[in-house]
């Protein structure tokens, strides 16, 4: 499979670059490196992967590059690029997402469009579902966004399907809950829990804890997104990707001061605008149509996640010795 992966320098895209890479395909990795967070994080993600043969990096903007040469030469796009993020989407901001999240995918349809026979996978996130309550949703529930970043995304997923009723593309959306493991983004929970905790700093926690996430380990999403990406003859435009158990914060915490073997410094602050209080994923449809099931737990993958945070400030004290 010849493969283009959008937003490959990021947290999924860098894992999902390598395991397609790994699998013997080849690729080619697009990215703007947008400042949502350090450029030094993100070309730490592509260093194993520049040294295939097989992989190209394309320093491009999705919005305003040329994608149909990109395109043509694909069998598969896996759309990952985004401006992530609810919390930093109100405001001034918001026009980055409009260009990040929705110009950037229709641009990149649109290349679709001139190239017949490409599938494109597009990442969507649990965040089109807004406050959805601790039942679990399934593809067909009520989509409403309480964030200014899960509107963008839901009308990403109505330019996918719109291009697909009208003019036959074959795009597949997955909408991805949670996603933690190494390489997460700093401003991510799980990312800014444990580099606090390792630091011995206080952490801290938006609301009382209670919320529950629905947790999914990367090497699962990027199973799913892969699987997403060759699986013959899908009929369903939209899946969930969830971990199947959701946890609250409080409890995963918990797991935290066991793998550290020491409790926690933990202090509340006010819950954000647009965080959901609960999510919870109905992965039946996508275990059908992909056969996908999570094999990465939460205390497994947190223990992953601690490793390499444990790694990068190791790196940070080395550079500042130096």
């Amino acid at each position: 499979m010849r493969a283009l992966v959008t937003g490959c320098a990021g947290f999924i895209g860098s894992h999902l670059t390598e395991a397609l890479l790994d699998g013997g395909h080849s690729v080619v990795g697009i990215d703007c490196f947008n400042d949502n967070y350090g450029r030094e994080q993100k070309l730490t993600n592509l260093r194993h992967v520049r040294e295939w043969t097989d992989f190209e990096f394309v320093p491009i903007d999705l919005s305003r590059g040329e994608l149909l040469s990109f395109v043509r030469d694909a069998d598969v796009v896996f759309h990952l690029a985004a401006e992530p993020g609810v919390r930093s989407s109100w405001g001034r901001r918001y026009e980055r997402y409009v260009q990040n999240n929705i110009l950037a995918t229709q641009q990149l349809l649109e290349a679709c469009r001139e190239a017949p026979g490409v599938r494109m996978v597009f990442a969507s996130s649990s965040s089109v579902y807004g406050d959805a309550g601790p039942a679990s949703v399934c593809e067909e529930s009520p989509t409403w966004p309480i964030s200014p970043y899960g509107q963008t995304k839901l009308g990403a997923e109505h330019l996918c399907a719109l291009y697909r009723r009208e003019l036959g593309l074959d795009v597949v959306c997955l909408r991805y809950f949670t996603v933690f493991g190494p390489r997460q983004r700093p401003d991510m929970a799980f990312h800014r829990f444990l580099r606090a905790a390792v630091g011995g700093e206080p952490i801290t926690i938006l609301g009382d804890g209670r919320q529950t996430r629905d947790f999914t380990y990367v090497g699962d999403v990027v199973a799913a997104t892969i699987a997403a990406g060759v699986a013959p003859g899908l009929e369903e435009p939209v899946l969930n990707i969830g971990g199947g158990a959701p946890t609250s914060l409080v409890s995963v915490l918990g797991i935290v001061e066991e793998l550290l073997e020491r409790p926690l410094a933990i202090r509340h602050a006010e819950r954000g605008h647009g965080e959901v209080r609960d999510t919870h994923a109905n992965t039946a449809r996508a275990q059908r149509a992909l056969g996908f099931s999570p094999q990465t737990g939460l205390e497994l993958g947190l223990a992953a996640e601690l490793e390499w945070i444990v790694s990068l400030l190791a790196g940070d004290r080395e550079r500042a010795a130096a």
